[in-house]
């Protein structure tokens, strides 16, 4: 049986709904590169999950140290057969799927010690990773997308300078835009990115609502959603809700996901800097299928 025609009221309330639906959709973004179990950096990309991967870390840069990618077994950037994932880098690329490149870690020696030291390190990151060009890229000829902040370590000195001399970087070149990033702990303001973010400059800041307990969801609808309006704050372009991808991803912080889907996300994907969810990390994963569970939700 024919239903009745819908009248111009509905049809316009109908889109409208569909285009805060569609405003609203976020993706997904993942750590990889820390456990040499999880799938191949082309797989991953291929799985279609995932809007960005980040490829962790570089753990070891500034104050005169050599800097050191360190991926976690999946191959050894010192003998420069890392150069071998520029395939699977651009593979990712054609798919549509953005690839950073975090600097920092909760393990490493980094840290920056002045202003100059910070244009060292942008250079190098710019010339071994970016637009620019140098005898050694450790990843080989592929050009990333972004450089990631995640900051756990030393001062929080100079970061904000690290940031300019990036997009100055991109300025001074007229190369393609390089995306900037960061994953702050979710305790506002962050203790090392702060300065960095409050630049303006980055594109996404995927708040780390786990190993927290005094903003993370387990604490309360109340204590989340003020450490989540606090970061809406920020000058920076998206958000993600940064939490672990298992139980055993982190100390604390997990969120089942039917809980994430119906009560934790609601409460956020209404923000005008909502941008989805960042996962830590594919290796977990893996092992969860939290993303694949999440997805349509996200």
């Amino acid at each position: 049986m024919a239903g009745r025609p819908l009248t111009p009221f509905q049809l316009t309330a109908i889109l409208l709904l569909a285009l805060l639906v569609t405003c609203h959709a976020g993706g997904i973004a993942v750590y990889w590169g820390q456990n040499t179990e999880e799938a191949t950096l082309s797989a991953t990309c291929a799985s279609r999950k995932y809007q960005f991967v980040i490829l962790a870390f570089v753990s070891q840069f500034g104050q005169g140290r050599a800097p050191q990618l360190d991926l976690s077994g999946h191959c050894d950037s010192s003998s420069g057969r890392c150069s071998g994932l520029s395939d699977d880098i651009r593979s990712c690329q054609r798919r549509g799927v953005k690839v950073l490149l975090s600097i920092g870690g909760g393990v490493g020696k980094y840290g920056l010690s002045s202003a100059a030291d910070a244009r060292l390190v942008a250079a190098y990151l710019w010339n071994s990773y970016l637009g620019g060009t140098s005898s050694s890229r450790p990843l080989g000829d592929a050009v990333l997308d972004g450089i990631d902040f995640d900051i756990e370590l030393g001062s929080a000195k100079f970061w904000d300078n690290l940031a300019r001399d990036l997009k100055d970087m991109v300025k001074n070149n007229g190369d393609k835009a390089v995306l900037l990033s960061a994953a702050p702990q979710c305790p506002f303001p962050d203790e090392w990115d702060s300065a960095a973010i409050n630049t303006g400059l980055f594109d996404f800041v995927w708040v780390q609502f786990y190993n927290n307990p005094e903003c993370q969801f387990s604490s309360g609808r109340k204590a989340f959603l003020d450490a989540w309006k606090q970061w809406e704050s920020v000058p920076a372009g998206q958000l993600y809700l940064g939490l672990p991808a298992s139980k055993d991803a982190a100390g604390t912080g997990f969120v089942p996901a039917a809980q994430l889907t119906s009560q934790v996300l609601p409460l956020i994907k209404g923000s005008p800097k909502y941008g989805g969810v960042m996962l830590w990390s594919k290796f977990y994963d893996d092992r969860t299928g939290y993303s694949s569970a999440i997805k349509s939700h996200v």
